[in-house]
């Protein structure tokens, strides 16, 4: 019963930990609410779009009376902003599970296309919207920024995810019967690194190579947050499991447990690859020009 009571627990803190992570990284919709002709909406503002995709960006509005204009131009350029306008589309979705299990056969609303880049290129915009009482600018001051990203197949991002998943869930799991006495935390130790350097240290640069171009842009060649801090929780496990393997050692564990917790806390793409528009280059680890 009490072994129960971890796993419950360790479910708990990976599942909270996955969904903050998910919802609160820069590539996460922006969501924003406005109220036109005396309706609310909660619009989501999309920050990442898969080249090859539709590059668009989506207002959920049902109001056809609704005029709206989308302005945007290349991140860190000093470009002139463009500007076009929404127009109201329907889209069928093709989706099986969409269909049969929430009835969604159609998705519309209005509709803006914006210059689709290469990967790790960003652009910035804002929105314009008029409605019955006049018009009002959404986000001029603080403008959205979407990041391009190559495609990256089902086959190696499905498996990453959920080995991450489960590696982030023994983790705990091991971390958590540390505080209990006579628990087996070390074989969940051992299962918790071999998974983690499955999916972080194996599909993870791949995927990443799909995405941007790019297998490993952390130490020693570059400043890439995700990877470093992949990096940085596969060196405290790789010590835990180390100093458990003939001796229990429990704080070994408990401090790689709570340091893959933290990493799991910072938002996802944090600080990542974008690319340089006046050199082509792809820079990583932007988080550096805070301190220059």
């Amino acid at each position: 019963m009490k072994k129960i009571l971890y796993w419950l627990l360790a479910f708990i803190i990976t599942i909270a930990a996955a969904y903050y992570q998910r919802t609160t990284g820069p590539t996460y919709p922006k969501r924003v609410q406005v109220t036109l002709n005396g309706k609310e909406y909660d619009l989501k503002l999309v920050r990442s779009i898969e080249i090859g995709n539709r590059s668009e960006v989506r207002l959920k509005i049902s109001d056809t009376t609704v005029k709206a204009n989308i302005f945007y131009r290349r991140y860190h350029t000093n470009d002139s902003y463009e500007s076009s306008m929404f127009k109201y589309r329907t889209y069928p979705v093709n989706s099986w599970t969409m269909n049969k299990v929430f009835n969604i056969y159609e998705e519309n609303g209005f509709y803006a296309d914006v210059p689709e880049q290469p990967a790790a290129g960003k652009i910035q915009y804002y929105i314009e919207v008029t409605d019955s009482k006049g018009t009002n600018e959404i986000l001029k001051n603080e403008p959205v920024i979407i990041r391009f990203k190559g495609a990256v197949p089902a086959y190696i991002l499905t498996p990453h995810i959920l080995l991450m998943f489960i590696a982030m869930l023994f983790s705990t799991l091991a971390g958590l019967m540390c505080i209990g006495k006579n628990m087996p935390f070390r074989k969940y130790s051992i299962w918790t690194l071999g998974l983690f350097i499955a999916g972080g240290i194996i599909l993870g640069p791949i995927v990443q190579k799909y995405a941007f171009g790019e297998l490993w842009t952390g130490i020693p060649f570059g400043w890439d947050l995700t990877d470093n801090k992949t990096l940085i929780a596969l060196i405290f496990w790789i010590i835990a499991v180390v100093m458990n393997w003939n001796k229990e050692r429990r704080w070994y564990v408990a401090l790689a447990a709570f340091i893959l917790l933290l990493v799991y806390s910072i938002p996802h793409s944090m600080f990542g690859s974008e690319l340089n528009y006046t050199t082509g280059a792809v820079n990583q680890g932007i988080i550096l020009n805070l301190f220059i």
